[in-house]
């Protein structure tokens, strides 16, 4: 029962990582930008929902409705105002341009909230759990969480395919130029794929907040969590990135059971074997 036990909240933690990863996986999909401040942005998220908690009493499910459309308008406007200038053949300039962002989100939290470690509170369902029988509990919140991330995708999924803003996007991933030609506007394609991406960043960094502790230096670990989990789901496959979240979930609660400092490593090394094994990921995306 203890091995079902860890392999079930290692699942569920691996919804959260697929909500970090969900993000990353849009903007490197469609406009091939990867995103070195995507854990800081995760971290300002969980900032504004504090800062909203204080300034206007919200609990943090209620901040959700302020914090998502501040983080998919603060996309949108550093993709239209910033990066589609640095988008093309060239893949360091956005790799700079962001790492810049990371550092200056950083210092910018430091100034508003110190270096002190915060946490949203949740309420009693933080807590709460769900007997399964035979001495197997599941926590309600991680439920929520998994719930939430299935939820994500699979609405994404639906944008996608089922929507002439999904086809823009796929045809963009595939030919943006041909795209342009057409006469779409790629700027306002490109920002809508990133305020779409940061609103899921907004909800990631909420719920993170809930679960456990944060702080302005946090970022470059949720980065990690988020690079991990695409990579090992396959870049560019939204259910492969949920498949991805749960894999380095499990082989972090693994990890954790065998010895509490095991946790994080167990999670690398899983990640490793994935990219020696399997260096496409373990469901690559295919072109259409």
């Amino acid at each position: 029962m203890g091995a079902i036990n860890t392999l079930v909240q290692g699942v569920l933690l691996g919804g959260l990582y697929a909500l970090f990863a969900t993000g990353l996986s849009l903007t490197f999909g469609i406009m091939r930008l990867v995103n070195l401040a995507h854990g800081d942005f995760i971290v300002l998220a969980a900032f504004l929902a504090l800062a909203a908690g204080q300034a206007l009493g919200l609990p943090p499910i209620t901040a959700l409705a302020v914090v998502i459309p501040a983080m998919a308008g603060l996309g949108y406007a550093l993709q239209r105002g910033l990066l589609n200038r640095t988008l093309g053949n060239d893949m360091l300039r956005p790799l700079l341009v962001t790492f810049g962002l990371s550092v200056i989100v950083q210092n910018l939290l430091l100034e508003g909230f110190s270096a002190d470690s915060q946490k949203l509170q949740g309420g009693a369902w933080e807590t709460a759990s769900i007997g399964l029988g035979g001495g197997l509990f599941v926590g309600v919140y991680p439920l929520i969480v998994f719930a939430l991330a299935v939820l994500v995708i699979g609405g994404l999924q639906l944008l996608f395919y089922r929507t002439e803003l999904g086809r823009v996007f796929r045809a963009t991933s595939d030919d943006r130029e041909t795209v342009g030609l057409m006469g779409a506007n790629n700027n306002h394609i490109n920002a809508m794929a990133m305020a779409i991406a940061m609103g899921v960043v907004g909800l990631a960094g909420v719920l993170f907040a809930i679960r456990t502790n944060f702080d302005p230096a946090g970022g470059g670990s949720r980065l990690l969590f988020a690079f991990e989990a695409v990579i090992i789901g396959g870049l560019g496959n939204l259910w492969g990135t949920l498949a991805g979240g749960v894999v380095l979930g499990v082989a972090q609660a693994i990890g954790g059971a065998i010895n509490p400092g095991w946790q994080i490593l167990a999670g690398h090394i899983a990640f490793l074997i994935v990219l020696l094994v399997r260096p496409q990921g373990l469901f690559p995306r295919v072109a259409h």
